[in-house]
């Protein structure tokens, strides 16, 4: 059996359903618990340029998971192809009711939801942490089934479409925003990419590095929308229901594409240029939203 979001094997595939947790990534947030163990993360802008992580677990489950933060408009395009859990701390009752409209069960730590807690090492808003068992526990008859695949996935990382026809590279330079710029080095010992958070190694709360199988870029539109955080910025928007240039890291090399979504409850599909379908590798894989306008991806 295969675990469906990485593609690797296992036992029996535990029937749980996936658990998408929103986690902050500000500097008073770093480092992050849990993070290393999740199938997916994917990374978007939030107000004032400051990057926020859907960051979604199924074959892996950590001891806990944090710090927890507010959901935002982009989620449900981004978690309700996985038909499953979404954790979060705060958030506009728009944002929230849409979460539960594109058909994820809502577990808010503000309404109650069993699992959550604050730890005594940061100070409030960056301390809401999770017990990603109990949150499970509370999946309701319509949300206990495992997730469908997300990506396209290669039966070995030798099969990858970046790997057979892709371009050797040893560097992607992300530019999210004027704050964000997080970069991913090949490591062949490692036979991963690592993360680094502008020029400091990106580690979790237990000093390991965070690494990823594969790095999927998607260029995305990003627009304002009327709210306002309490700071008076513009709560942005990603565009994800649409197309766009895209570019994929596999195993040393990258490969151009193009991605396609056709509806908020659609996963993202990746193409090459012959129209075929881009295969990951087996292993986890980190979704990097870099806007068309003020975002830059540099291959190195």
């Amino acid at each position: 059996m295969l675990w469906p979001l990485t593609g690797l094997e296992s036992g029996p595939v535990d029937p749980r359903p996936a658990l998408a947790v929103k986690v902050e990534n500000s500097s008073d947030a770093r480092p992050q618990t849990g993070l290393g163990a999740a199938d997916l993360v994917w990374e978007q802008v939030v107000e004032g340029g400051i990057p926020r992580y859907v960051a979604v677990y199924h074959s892996a489950l950590p001891a806990q998971i944090g710090p927890i933060r507010s959901v935002r408009p982009m989620d449900p395009a981004i978690a309700a192809p996985l038909h499953g859990l979404f954790a979060f701390s705060g958030g506009q009752a728009g944002y929230v009711d849409a979460i539960a409209a594109a058909g994820m069960q809502v577990l808010s730590n503000d309404a109650g939801a069993d699992g959550f807690f604050r730890t005594s090492d940061r100070p409030a808003p960056h301390n809401v942490h999770a017990d990603p068992l109990r949150l499970l526990a509370q999946a309701d008859p319509a949300h206990q089934a495992a997730p469908p695949p997300q990506f396209d996935l290669a039966a070995t990382a030798e099969e990858a479409t970046a790997v057979t026809a892709g371009t050797p590279a040893t560097n992607l330079a992300l530019t999210l925003s004027r704050v964000s710029r997080p970069q991913w080095t090949w490591s062949p010992p490692d036979a991963r990419w690592l993360r680094t958070e502008g020029s400091t190694p990106a580690v979790g709360a237990d000093g390991a590095r965070l690494t990823a199988t594969n790095v999927v870029v998607l260029r995305v539109d990003v627009r304002a929308t009327a709210a306002r955080d309490p700071a008076g910025n513009a709560v942005p928007e990603t565009v994800l229901v649409g197309e766009g240039e895209a570019l994929v890291a596999t195993g040393g090399k990258t490969v151009a594409a193009t991605w396609v979504k056709t509806g908020v409850g659609e996963r993202v599909v990746l193409r090459g240029a012959d129209g075929n379908p881009v295969r990951l590798a087996p292993g986890n894989t980190w979704v990097e939203l870099v806007p068309n306008s003020g975002g830059a991806v540099a291959v190195g």
